[in-house]
């Protein structure tokens, strides 16, 4: 089983889609994937499905709103234990968590000089993005600004990578848009005027 949280939830298993409809249980499961693997206590589940309209009996709501998750997702893990209920599903199984690891790989890589197999796994990562990062969930400014933060910067370690391989010239309108974009972050400007210069001026400024 997988989920989908770079965009609006998207849940497969064995390879087919599974619907899952209603804003409540949509919302759980967000909320549970964003912690995968981790129990999520009561009250960050009841921000996140009910916001400041909890329900009186909140304990028992949750529970109800489990169990119907459980029934439109016939065998996904959520488990209730000591901290609150968690989504036990391997890290790799949730977009978000993967993408963090593919962009982790790759800047690693391109530290270690291998802008090829840097590119490779940030372009992965990045394929990763369906849509604005937890699309179903109304209460989490502090997660979906951590989640951009993450593809703006992986967004720029790809094109540092690109650019110490051979071409960049395809580069130009995709930095010029990233800065104009984003004129507070300094990566951005630097490789916009690094691209420039190669290709105005043919000549390599970046190491290979």
């Amino acid at each position: 089983m997988h989920v989908g949280i770079l965009g609006p939830l998207a849940v497969t298993d064995a390879g087919r889609p599974v619907e899952v409809g209603g804003a409540r249980l949509r919302a759980l499961l967000t909320r549970l994937a964003l912690d995968t693997g981790r129990p999520v206590g009561t009250e960050a589940l009841a921000d996140a499905v009910w916001g400041g309209a909890q329900p009186a009996d909140l304990a028992n709501a949750l529970q109800s709103l489990v169990s119907r998750l459980r029934r439109t997702v016939p065998g996904i893990p959520v488990l209730l234990g000591p901290g609150g209920y968690r989504l036990d599903l391997p890290a790799d199984a949730v977009d978000a968590e993967r993408f963090t690891s593919l962009a982790r790989d790759g800047r690693d890589a391109l530290r270690a000089a291998d802008p090829e197999k840097a590119a490779a796994l940030l372009r992965d990562g990045l394929a990763l993005w369906r849509g604005p990062a937890l699309a179903d969930l109304t209460e989490a400014a502090a997660p979906v600004a951590r989640l951009e933060e993450l593809r703006l910067a992986a967004v720029e370690d790809r094109i540092d990578a690109e650019l110490r391989l051979p071409g960049p010239a395809h580069l130009v309108a995709e930095l010029d848009e990233l800065a104009a974009a984003h004129p507070a972050r300094v990566a951005a400007q630097l490789l916009q005027q690094l691209v420039q210069h190669r290709v105005v001026g043919g000549r390599r400024l970046l190491p290979q």
